[in-house]
This record gives C-alpha cells, structure tokens and sequence, in this order.
C-alpha cells in the first residue's frame, strides 16, 4: 500500500480541520464501506456541495467511513485516485470531466475498486460508473415560473462552461419559459469557470442593462446582481433562497442521495458493476425537485408548475433533452 503524497496529505488534513474526517458512529463497524471522494474544487461549490452533502449523511448513518480532498488539480487526480485506491477505499467518487481518459486508466488498473464518477461519457466495464445532475425536469419548471415573471420579455442567462451538463438545463429551462411566454427571449453567455463570482456578476449586469428583467444564476455572483439591481433570479442546483431573500423566484434542485445510496447498497452487496447512474437524479427516483417562493410567484403559476410536475411525475410529460449549447435570441 503506498503513503500519502505530500500534497495529498495536506489536503487530507485540511479536510480533517476544516470539515472533518466524517464517520458516522457505525464507521467501526466491519461492513461499513470505505468511501473516497475526490473533487476539483472547494466542498461549498454546488454541485460539488451536493455529492458531499449525500456522502455525509450517509457516514452519519454508520454505512460508510468517508474521506475526501478537495481542491486536487487536474494534473494531480489521477495520483490521489491511485493512493485511494491503494489504501484500500472500496468506492472512490468523484468528477472526471477534464480527465476522461487518465480515470478510466486508473479504474482498469484497479478492477476490485467500484469507480462512481461525475462524467459526459458513458460507464465502462468492470468497475467504472458515471452520474450527473439531470435535474432538466425542475429546470423545466423553474423556467415556467421565469417566463411569467418577466415583464420585458427578456431573461438572461450566465452558465459556467457550454457543456452538455449545463446546456441541457438551460435548454430545459428555455423551453418551460417558452411554454408560458411564447413572446420571451434569452441572453446566454457562458463565462469559461465553474468559480468566478465577480466575472458572473458582470456578465449579469451588462444583460440588465440590455433589458433582462428575470437572471438564470447558473453560477454564483449572478444573483448578488440581482439583489443590487432589484431584479428577480432562479437559482440552480442549490437552494440560496435564504441568502438572497424576495429574490429568488425558484430553484431547480438536485439531491445526491438516491444515486449514492444506490452505490453503496451495490458495493455492499458486491453487485457493484459499470452502470449509468444517471436516472437517479430523476424527480422519480427523489433526485431531482422544484423549491418556490409562494410569496413571490402568484398562486395561478404555483398551480399551473404543481400541474405540470404532476404529469411528469405520472410519465405523461417528458422534458427535452438537449445537449448542444443555447445562444442568444437575436
């Protein structure tokens, strides 16, 4: 078994300062799995947040003995996933979009560790999962809720990167405004960062000031300039509601829960395969939800969004699904 690089350990200790080591009180248990997490950026990101928030909860519970770094560069992943995996983690999670090829190698190499990672490309045999946000069917809804909002038929939308992950859910969005407003139009500018809230901000206020009354905060900082230009917001992936009050019209959510509980029962079990997790951020399977502010939206667009999330969870309504990257109306 190798030793912790340098660089690793530090990161290990920073997140056994700052957040802890979690284990639930189970963690001593024989058949509480090992679970290593591995993520690019800081735990309080949101999408990021999300995983986390499952992988607690289930360490909470005694299920598993939860580790993570934060933070690991894209030059460095690979190793810490080989460290994990050579001190013995039976699932490593984590997110492989800039490192498609260099994960999948380390997977192959290590075919006794189930693999769950965040990716565009599909699961490969024997070990190596893949999962995403698929929240498009809460997209869809807070998108109904934007397309009545807005008084000047313009909404604009700031996204990190044009990726199919983000695309879907704008496009999803798109469409749920469509279907209300048939009169809205959209400015899209994507601002080549998953963490940059000052450069999200501005590119949010050069879109008010071409005329969107209502912002898709896609990334942090859109909804602060909100708040400062008295404009409404829809948040994504998380729920910010609280820290931007009477701004925050709605969110599309996503919850961890219901594909990491999934995970885990399959490594315990020893059932563990390459498999496409992806349907469990579905709003069937509890993956994926609408919150709204009653107090902001009039109650004939509460009921219609309630209407309309019924047929999707009854299977008669299916959201698109579109990969490609939205622009601009012209």
């Amino acid at each position: 078994m190798s030793k912790i690089g340098n660089l690793n350990r530090r990161l290990l200790l920073a997140s056994a300062l700052g957040f802890g080591l979690v284990a639930g009180a189970g963690a001593a248990v024989a058949d509480a799995v090992k679970v290593s997490a591995i993520y690019t950026l800081p735990v309080e990101q949101q999408w990021i947040s999300r995983i986390h928030k499952a992988l607690n909860a289930a360490a909470e519970r005694g299920d598993i003995e939860y580790t993570f770094s934060e933070n690991v560069a894209n030059s460095d992943y690979e190793r810490v996933m080989r460290e994990y995996a050579e001190q013995g983690a039976q699932l490593v999670v984590g997110e492989v979009f800039g490192l498609e090829r260099a994960a999948r190698k380390v997977a192959k190499d290590y075919p006794e560790t189930a693999f769950l990672m965040g990716s565009s490309f599909g699961p490969v045999a024997p070990n190596f999962s893949v999962f995403d946000n698929w929240i498009h069917e809460p997209s869809y809804l807070s998108g109904m809720i934007a397309g009545k909002a807005t008084e000047s038929n313009v909404i604009g939308m700031v996204g990190g990167y044009a990726i199919p992950e983000v695309n879907r859910l704008m496009h999803a969005f798109m469409d749920g405004a469509r279907e209300v407003n048939p009169e809205v139009k959209f400015i899209v500018n994507f601002i080549d960062s998953w963490y940059d809230p000052p450069k999200a901000k501005e590119s949010a206020f050069a879109m008010m000031d071409a005329g969107a009354d209502v912002m898709y905060a896609e990334r942090f900082g859109v909804s602060d300039a909100a708040v400062e230009r008295g404009v409404k917001a829809v948040g994504n992936v998380i729920d910010t509601s609280g820290d931007y009050p009477g701004t925050i019209l709605a969110s599309a959510l996503w919850h961890m829960e219901a594909t990491i509980d999934k995970a885990i029962a399959n490594v315990k079990g020893g059932s563990f395969e390459a498999a496409d997790y992806g349907q469990y951020s579905y709003m069937a399977y509890g993956g994926g939800s609408l919150v709204l502010d009653e107090a902001l939206v009039p109650a004939e667009v509460v009921d219609a969004v309630r209407a309309k999330e019924t047929e999707i969870m009854d299977g008669l309504f299916r959201v698109n699904v579109n990969d490609a990257r939205p622009v601009s109306d012209n």
